[in-house]
């Protein structure tokens, strides 16, 4: 797809608007959606639809991480307009039910998939409440545009990036209401509404987490990788993956997720003692294969059929 268009939204968010090179038509999808990007590191990642199906355009918004290990970094430093990026179709596993009523929390960039929501929810005439939190509005992407498009039907919370200060969820959650919540935000986030909302019916409250996986851990160290078909031995830092790693040396290995999730990265183990962190392989699985996006050595270094 096309970099046609992007703008900042905040000083650390910018906003792409992608459009088949080919002019070819989109497949449908509904608010909730995402499509997975390759970014110009190579690195796969994963965003939010902003904007509404049956268009001519994705439109996300990719936040720079201050500990990017390439994805959103290369995003706002290279994906210019006019440049290329391969896009896959829309998946959706964040999908909006059917209800009358419903409340809608996004924290942060998490507020991409809520926007959409809220739109749809707003045009099918149903009742919904919005909770909007963020530091401050200076990092709070689209806020201008959901004030006026919502008006009431929003909730706008600023902490300040004081823990004193932050948004207390415990009157929407106390009672187990006959509406459906939808979260996205940070980590904290999603734990809070978690923890609060354990005595609601199952299916009542949906998450959308983009990083089930934790790929990099603070006592991560780093190790090596013998590739035996390239006969290459590289060095895999505390802070970056296996994929990353081998990726930056020059080779070329298959991935989609980059999550531990989906098995494209799915590689035969030569030798070593791996600490498997993926939700892919059967037990059966793990003495002769590794999923190399996020899964680390144990000890020692590790043989792969690379």
């Amino acid at each position: 797809m096309l970099v046609s268009a992007r703008r900042p939204l905040t000083a650390q968010i910018e906003e792409f608007t992608l459009m088949p090179a080919d002019g070819a038509p989109l497949p449908e999808y509904g608010p909730g959606a995402h499509v997975t990007v390759r970014t110009p590191s190579g690195a796969m990642r994963r965003y939010s639809l902003v904007d509404e199906s049956g268009g001519n355009a994705y439109t996300i918004a990719v936040k720079r991480e201050p500990q990017s290990r390439g994805g959103s970094q290369s995003m706002h430093d290279a994906a210019t307009p006019g440049s290329m990026l391969m896009v896959a179709p829309p998946e959706n596993e964040f999908e909006l039910v059917e209800a009358d009523d419903y409340l809608l929390i996004a924290g942060g960039i998490g507020v991409t998939p809520i926007y959409a929501m809220a739109r749809r929810i707003k045009q099918a005439g149903k009742s919904f409440r919005i909770i909007y939190v963020s530091r401050n509005a200076d990092e709070a992407a689209y806020l201008d545009e959901m004030k006026e498009a919502f008006g009431e039907h929003l909730v706008v919370h600023h902490d300040e990036g004081d823990p004193e200060r932050l948004y207390d969820f415990w009157d929407h959650f106390e009672k187990p209401a006959p509406l459906h919540v939808y979260c996205c935000g940070p980590k904290p986030l999603m734990e809070e509404i978690e923890a609060i909302s354990g005595h609601w019916t199952e299916g009542r409250v949906h998450f959308e987490d983009f990083k089930p996986i934790e790929i990099v851990r603070a006592d991560d160290v780093d190790f090596d990788v013998e590739l035996a078909r390239s006969g290459k031995t590289v060095r895999v830092p505390a802070d970056r993956s296996i994929l990353e790693a081998v990726r930056d040396a020059g080779v070329t290995t298959s991935s989609s997720c980059e999550s531990g999730t989906c098995g494209s990265c799915k590689t035969r183990l030569i030798a070593g003692d791996v600490d498997h962190r993926d939700m892919v392989l059967m037990d059966e699985e793990r003495r002769g294969s590794i999923m190399i996006c996020v899964s680390r050595a144990k000890s020692g270094s590790l043989v792969l059929d690379l």
